[in-house]
């Protein structure tokens, strides 16, 4: 995929510049929807409670806070459908699961709870896409957006750089649904791997 992105020409957006891109084009996503993936396995997202509480090592706190948002996300996910398009995620999960990656995974498993499309795959199944660098953050809206999703080294959204070439865009959604189409759901991933886990450690995350 990075050599895919390499032989395109893409705008970049700083962060406010590009989240008001994104929402100017996400809820025209149409049939072709919307879909991401998601590589890191560690992002800092400062201003959500949930994640804050989670930050500072209160996981019952945090749990408490994700189930608090299941009424919007019932809502956002009911304004989604009736805007004619689904949203779909492929995570993937490198093992030993980050303190992070823990607390995202009960996110997102209240998410598709919800309404979202949600697959999880290891490094194996992505290690061949890997030959040429690790594979970036994307979001692609419809047939005609693609945000390569920028963070800094600590994890913080910073911005993207946006390609419109139909081309690039076919050819990277054609290599996230391979993908996704070897991935597994995340309820049985959640269930088999998330479930039982202790409380993560996040004192180190900390320092």
């Amino acid at each position: 995929m990075r050599s895919a992105l390499a032989g395109a020409t893409g705008d970049r957006l700083e962060l406010d510049a590009y989240l008001k891109d994104f929402d100017k084009h996400f809820w025209n996503a149409g049939s072709a929807g919307f879909w991401k993936l998601e590589r890191r396995q560690t992002f800092r997202e400062s201003g959500v409670k949930s994640w804050e509480a989670f930050f500072r090592g209160e996981w019952g706190k945090a749990l408490s806070l994700i189930s608090e948002q299941r009424g919007h996300y019932e809502r956002y996910f009911r304004k989604i459908a009736d805007h004619g398009f689904g949203l779909h995620r492929v995570r993937v999960v490198e093992e030993p699961i980050t303190p992070y990656l823990q607390w995202e995974l009960h996110l997102l498993r209240l998410k598709e709870q919800c309404g979202e499309d949600t697959r999880v795959v290891g490094l194996d199944g992505i290690a061949l896409l890997e030959s040429d660098g690790t594979l970036p953050e994307i979001a692609i809206i419809g047939s005609s957006v693609l945000y390569e999703i920028i963070y800094d080294g600590d994890g913080n959204l910073i911005g993207g750089t946006k390609y419109t070439d139909r081309g690039v865009i076919a050819e990277c959604k054609r290599i996230i649904l391979g993908v996704y189409e070897s991935g597994e759901r995340l309820n049985s991933f959640f269930g088999r791997r998330v479930a039982s886990l202790p409380d993560p450690a996040v004192h180190n995350l900390r320092a």
